[in-house]
């Protein structure tokens, strides 16, 4: 009669349901953000970058605290609990995304795919420096095998691309966005130590980062318009509640169950996604180098993913 018994014992920790649940947010995140560069594309013209970020994450922090009330759960925030949201926003959502969108005026998307890549990296390293925090060695090669992979895919056409002053000026700005996502980071997981929820919080810190973004565009005169067309209005939904409602509240949970290095490296996981995007919308071809950056990135992603989570990063 032992049978049974073993037939219902726990699978291994690589099939456990955390395993199994981590592994689908990541894919969900890693599709919605591979999409969203293309999304991205429809928005670019008439309105100027800085106020569709504001409109973005202005719609994303309404409905999440839509959501909130109607399901009546507490928005309440400590003092300490606001504090790190602020951070949060200030450098997840305001710093980050201006840099990243004025880095794309100037360099391709491949080269600040690749420097975003190291975001799982940077993570590990400024949780250990600032948080003393250990990470597991599983860990550290993830991270690194994403950053080979990403840079492999898209290595011909960062080889191609040059680096004129322009450009250089583009790099300079994707790295300022990578830090600023990577201490976003950090104060996502000093509002997890104060006790404050993921939803909550989340939509505060979206708050936080679009009321900065909208105090900047006032200062600096930025012309506040919306494009009345089908592809602008859509664009704007589709990166409001997926790219931003959706998928920055899986990313936050996969950070805090999971650990932030390996919630971050889906930033390494959306190149390929958005050069499948690139396939079938923009007719891009791609060649052997890329199958061989994909394959990377993917050991990488296992890696992390099978890695023991002994701390927060």
């Amino acid at each position: 009669m032992t049978a049974p018994s073993e037939s219902l014992a726990p699978p291994p920790s690589g099939l456990s349901r955390a395993t199994l649940l981590a592994i689908g947010g990541v894919a969900l995140c890693a599709t919605i953000w591979g999409t969203t560069w293309f999304a991205i594309t429809l928005q670019l013209g008439q309105v100027d970058p800085l106020a569709s970020i504001v409109w973005r994450f202005g719609l994303a922090a309404i409905l999440i605290f839509a959501g909130c009330l109607i399901t009546r759960r507490s928005v309440k925030l400590t003092l300490n609990q606001h504090l790190a949201a602020a951070g949060q926003g200030v450098f997840a959502f305001s710093i980050s995304y201006s840099f990243t969108y004025a880095a794309e005026g100037r360099i391709a998307s491949a080269i600040v795919a690749v420097i975003f890549a190291s975001l799982a990296l940077l993570n590990l390293i400024l949780f250990k420096v600032a948080a003393r925090q250990k990470a597991a060695w599983l860990s550290w090669g993830g991270a690194a095998l994403g950053v080979v992979g990403v840079a492999v895919l898209s290595g011909s056409e960062i080889l191609g691309a040059g680096l004129d002053e322009a450009s250089a000026t583009g790099v300079g700005f994707a790295l300022t966005a990578v830090a600023a996502s990577a201490f976003g980071n950090y104060f996502a997981w000093r509002g997890q130590n104060a006790g404050s929820a993921v939803i909550p919080s989340t939509a505060w810190a979206m708050a936080y980062g679009t009321g900065l973004l909208a105090l900047y565009g006032l200062v600096t005169g930025v012309e506040w318009s919306i494009e009345p067309s089908v592809r602008y209005i859509g664009s704007l939904l589709y990166l409001s509640v997926f790219g931003s409602v959706i998928a920055f509240v899986v990313y936050f949970t996969i950070a805090r169950t999971r650990g932030y290095a390996l919630a971050s490296y889906i930033s390494a996981l959306t190149p390929p996604i958005a050069m499948l995007v690139s396939i079938l919308f923009e007719g891009a071809h791609f060649g052997w180098p890329a199958l061989v950056g994909l394959v990377l990135v993917l050991a990488g992603q296992v890696l992390l993913i099978r890695a023991p989570k002994i701390s927060a990063a």
